[in-house]
Parts: C-alpha cells; sequence; structure tokens
C-alpha cells in the first residue's frame, strides 16, 4: 500500500512541477509596455523551493522531494535549446532578455538544489513515530 501512496505522489509531483515548469518558461518574455516583468524569476525560486518540501512533506519519501527539481531543470533546459524546427522558447538577442533567461536558469537550479539539499538533510521520521515507546528517556 505504501508503495502505492509513494507512485500516486510521485506522479502528482512530477505533473505539478512540470506544468509549474512550462507556466515559467513562457512567462520568461512577459512585457508591460515594453519593460520585462521578471515573475518567472520570482516563481521560479518561490516554486522550486515549495514544491520540494511540500512533496517531502506530503509524501514522507525523500526520493519524491526530489522530482520536483528534476523535472524542472529538464523543463527548463529543454525550453533552452532549439528544436530541428528550428522552435527556441528561452530565445537569446538583447542583453536583457539575455539576462532574464540567464536568471531564470541561473535562480531556478540554485533554489532547486538548495530545496533538495534540505529535503535530504531533514529527517522523514514523524514524530509520531519518534521514541522507544518506553515512556521515558534514560
Amino acid at each position: 500500500m505504501r508503495a502505492l501512496q509513494l507512485a500516486g505522489w510521485a506522479v502528482l509531483t512530477v505533473l505539478v512541477a512540470a506544468w509549474l515548469a512550462l507556466v515559467e518558461v513562457f512567462w520568461v518574455p512577459w512585457r508591460v509596455g515594453g519593460v520585462p516583468v521578471p515573475v518567472s524569476l520570482l516563481t521560479a525560486v518561490v516554486g522550486n523551493v515549495l514544491l520540494v518540501e511540500w512533496a517531502r512533506r506530503l509524501s514522507g519519501s525523500k526520493a519524491v522531494a526530489v522530482l520536483p527539481a528534476v523535472v524542472w531543470v529538464v523543463v527548463a533546459v529543454a525550453a533552452s535549446m532549439r528544436r530541428p524546427e528550428g522552435d527556441l522558447l528561452l530565445p537569446g538577442g538583447d542583453a536583457v532578455t539575455s539576462t532574464l533567461n540567464l536568471g531564470f536558469l541561473l535562480l531556478g537550479v540554485v533554489a532547486a538544489a538548495f530545496a533538495v539539499g534540505r529535503a535530504l538533510g531533514t529527517p522523514t521520521v514523524r514524530p509520531a513515530d519518534a521514541g522507544s515507546g518506553s515512556g521515558g528517556a534514560r
């Protein structure tokens, strides 16, 4: 039963992480009146930290907690590579666009690495599971 629960959490985590990463990639070139709005940088940092933490807390598994970071990196790197048809989701160009793209990738990866480091360093023992059950410490 636990394996089925972990598989369910893993699938849900991968789907949410992929959706969020795609949305963030499409927000990178967002401009209002010609001025870039770096909302994708903020969502990359906050989203990666929160998704990893939530995945760890809800599933109780460190392996499931790593999945959002891995999925985010795969989607972001894939978006920065030109497809055979010539499509490119994170294009270069002027200095501002290139800086936003690099900032998005750098901050997202750093946030994901930070969150994974925290998740892997946090014990998965729940307070109800802790202790010997003898009723006292010696």
